[in-house]
């Protein structure tokens, strides 16, 4: 059963980070739902971009809630200054540790929303054992590292058989994808089930960001073509 709830989280890896207040302010006041932050290492992916102290720091102009996306080894390092930092949701990735599920509940002990993310190659059997753990999945639909990347095609069957297996599961976990989202791809996602979507450069790198959530939520409406 696909869920009927939209939410919009902006990614601030594609934000202007010398404006960065005022952005998040453009896209809260437009209606967005979450703000998305890309934690990355260096390792897990090829990139370094931010830690606690953004967190923080956007904590500090907003209350909306941060939706903390980690590509990092070891996460559960980061459980308690994150959750210190005001982060909302704490997602990662189950190759970058070794005991999902106890840092999962971890994670839900910090009063977080536990969330597991899954990269275009790993299969939702690392999801299967943990169902009862999570609160959000994130597929993702691009391999993680880099903004403005394209939506890879498989990610839409791969979001179908998540809702499937949610809904079969009797889960209410939010299921989240992350990569090319744009008003040309979110119909396909939404119709498959996703009901949470990051858009990083179709946002910030508009003219016009508030429209772009306006459109990518119209988008989502049944009947509206792609």
């Amino acid at each position: 059963m696909m869920s009927k709830t939209v939410r919009i989280a902006p990614s601030i890896l594609s934000a202007d980070l010398l404006k960065l207040a005022d952005q998040v302010a453009e896209v809260e006041a437009a209606g967005a739902d979450w703000i998305h932050i890309d934690v990355m290492d260096g390792r897990f992916v090829p990139n370094l971009t931010f830690g606690a102290g953004m967190i923080e720091a956007v904590r500090r102009v907003t209350d909306l809630p941060l939706d903390v996306h980690l590509m990092v080894l070891e996460p559960e390092q980061y459980i308690e200054p994150f959750a210190e930092a005001g982060a909302s949701v704490f997602t990662f990735h189950p190759e970058a540790t070794v005991h999902v599920q106890r840092h999962l509940a971890a994670v839900r002990a910090r009063d977080m929303m536990a969330g597991l993310a899954l990269n275009p190659g790993t299969p939702l059997a690392a999801l299967e054992e943990v169902l009862d753990d999570v609160d959000l999945v994130l597929i993702m639909s691009v391999n993680p590292g880099f903004p403005a990347q394209s939506y890879i095609g498989s990610a839409t069957a791969k979001l179908a058989r998540a809702r499937a297996l949610l809904d079969r599961h009797g889960s209410g976990a939010a299921l989240e994808v992350d990569g090319g989202i744009s008003p040309r791809t979110i119909r396909a996602a939404h119709a498959a089930g996703a009901d949470t979507f990051v858009a990083g450069s179709a946002i910030f790198s508009a003219s016009d960001p508030g429209a772009v959530i306006g459109e990518l939520r119209e988008r989502c409406r049944e009947g509206v073509p792609v």
